[in-house]
């Protein structure tokens, strides 16, 4: 699919047409490593090594592809200090601030529901 570029139509933003750019940006952030990356930046400022050991399991192809689209997104503010070797740091934008409150009611919703729905997977399964 191409990139769509915003042309401030609501057709950009209407999430069950195929070629909506909102759908292109959702389908961007609505992974588990962004999610997990999101949650875990906070309002922290973490360096790439510390992020990885945050987030437990990623791979460095992943978070590295991951941290890209979410600062291509304009979520995540990367910051290169010039030392040797490069220091690069990683904050959330205020719009990334703004999906880690929904991020948060994810995980508040999967903490609140989390018996539940393990009953019912076990259930499900047989």
């Amino acid at each position: 699919m191409v990139t769509k570029q915003f042309s401030g139509s609501p057709d950009e933003a209407d999430l069950t047409r195929a070629d909506s750019l909102a759908r292109e940006i959702f389908s961007d952030v609505a992974n588990k490593w962004a999610l997990l990356i999101i949650e875990s930046l906070g309002e922290r400022t973490l360096r790439f090594s510390e992020l990885r050991d945050e987030v437990e399991g990623i791979s460095h192809k992943m978070l590295t592809q991951n941290l890209r689209m979410l600062e291509r997104n304009g979520l995540v503010d990367r910051k290169v200090h010039p030392t040797v070797p490069p220091r690069v740091e990683y904050t959330l934008t205020e719009p990334g601030q703004g999906l880690r409150s929904t991020v948060e009611g994810m995980c508040d919703w999967t903490h609140r529901y989390f018996g539940r729905i393990e009953a019912s997977r076990r259930s499900f399964d047989g």
